[in-house]
Order: C-alpha cells, then sequence, then structure tokens
C-alpha cells in the first residue's frame, strides 16, 4: 500500500515536471471561472431595476383635457344614435307622406265615377294613411327633440374642449357636428318636398271633390280650414 502510495505520488511529480504548462492551464480556468463569476453576479446586480418611488403627478389641465375628451367622445356617440334614429324617422315619415299623396290622386281620379258606397270605403283607405302619417309625424317630432338635446349637448362638449385646450378633441367634435346636420337637413328637404306634394294633391282633390259634393261622404268636405296641415284635418 505505502509503495503504491508513493509510486503514484512519484508519477504525479513527474508529470507536473514534465507537462507544466498542464498545472498552469487549471490555475488559469479556476482564476478565470472566479472572474466570470464575479463579473456575471455584478451584471445580475445591475439588471435588477432599482425602483424609483416618484409618483409622476398630472397637472389639473391635462386632467381637464382628459375628462373633457372623454366628454367629447361620449356626446358624440349619442349624437349618433340620436341622428341614426331620427333620419330613420324622417325616411318612414316621407314616405307614408308619399303614401297619402299617391290615395289622394287616385281618389280624385275616380270621383264621379263611383256611387257614394264605393266613395266612402274608398275615403276610410284614405284616413287610415292620414293616420299612419300623423303617427309617423309625432314620431319623428319626439326624436327631432332628442336630437336637439344632443345636438346642444355637443356643441357645448366641443366648446368646452377648446376652452381647455383640447383642441384635436375640439375639432373633431365640431366636424361631427356638421356632418350629422348636413345629413338630417338632406333628409328633412325630401320630407318637406313630400309635404309640398300632399299640399298639391289636397288641394286637386278638395276642387274636385266640390263639384262632386252630393256623391261624397259626410265630413270630406270643408274640412281644410286656415292654419290646418291639410293632411291632418279631421272628417
Amino acid at each position: 500500500m505505502a509503495a503504491g502510495s508513493r509510486w503514484i505520488r512519484g508519477c504525479c511529480s513527474l508529470l507536473r515536471r514534465s507537462f507544466p504548462a498542464v498545472a498552469s492551464v487549471r490555475r488559469r480556468c479556476l482564476s478565470g471561472w472566479h472572474q466570470v463569476v464575479g463579473v456575471g453576479l455584478g451584471v445580475s446586480l445591475c439588471a435588477v431595476p432599482i425602483v424609483e418611488h416618484n409618483v409622476v403627478s398630472l397637472s389639473n389641465d391635462a386632467l381637464i383635457k382628459r375628462a373633457v375628451s372623454l366628454v367629447t367622445d361620449s356626446t358624440s356617440t349619442l349624437l349618433s344614435q340620436t341622428t341614426y334614429a331620427l333620419i330613420e324617422a324622417l325616411t318612414e315619415y316621407t314616405k307614408a307622406v308619399y303614401t297619402l299623396v299617391s290615395l289622394y290622386k287616385q281618389y280624385a281620379s275616380l270621383l264621379g265615377k263611383m256611387n257614394s258606397e264605393e266613395v266612402d270605403a274608398v275615403w276610410q283607405v284614405v284616413i287610415g294613411a292620414r293616420v299612419d302619417v300623423r303617427t309617423k309625424q309625432e314620431e319623428y317630432l319626439r326624436l327631432e327633440s332628442s336630437w336637439m338635446t344632443a345636438l346642444r349637448l355637443s356643441e357645448m362638449a366641443a366648446e368646452a374642449a377648446y376652452q381647455s385646450g383640447a383642441d384635436q378633441a375640439s375639432v373633431s367634435a365640431r366636424s361631427h357636428i356638421q356632418l350629422v346636420k348636413s345629413q338630417v337637413q338632406e333628409v328633412r328637404l325630401l320630407s318637406q318636398k313630400a309635404e309640398t306634394k300632399l299640399a298639391e294633391a289636397q288641394t286637386e282633390e278638395l276642387i274636385k271633390a266640390q263639384g262632386e259634393d252630393s256623391s261624397l261622404p259626410e265630413g270630406i268636405l270643408g274640412s281644410s280650414e286656415a292654419g290646418e296641415d291639410p293632411y291632418l284635418r279631421e272628417d
């Protein structure tokens, strides 16, 4: 056993003397590893973010601009919804008016060609169409009131945005207001044109009815008074 140990130590001593580079490489590797560990640890420590408890506080102006931008967005949404509803109601009203125009013209063309029972039956259809026009008119007037409220809110929000310095929000709101105004105006012109056609058809019907009063059911004549919409007259 002792002899074996001495033999092994002798071999190791011989190897160190014969291959001094091996020991040197081992020392350099160990030394390098310690350096790498040291550097890596330093990098790791540097990579850890240092949290600074600096709370960024917004100024009052910034908070007002943020709030007014939210308000303009909300009022624009409300204006869009009420505009859509109003345009739809005005369109339905215009269709109903044109339907009544067509019925009046047909009725006027048949005067003198029908007996009293036939005249009464046709006139009941006209009355039904007039009721439909009245109903749709009331609906669009109700929605028009809501639209006007939404329009005023949007205008106030745009002005508030301008006063607070939120220029982009103000410009966007005003552009939207102009857009919906033009859309509603376009549909209003169509409904006004239909009302003009209806007044003309009603006048024609009244002129013919006066010449055929003997065959007309009670209540058809003398129903258009000054200041009253002709298509809303009562029978």
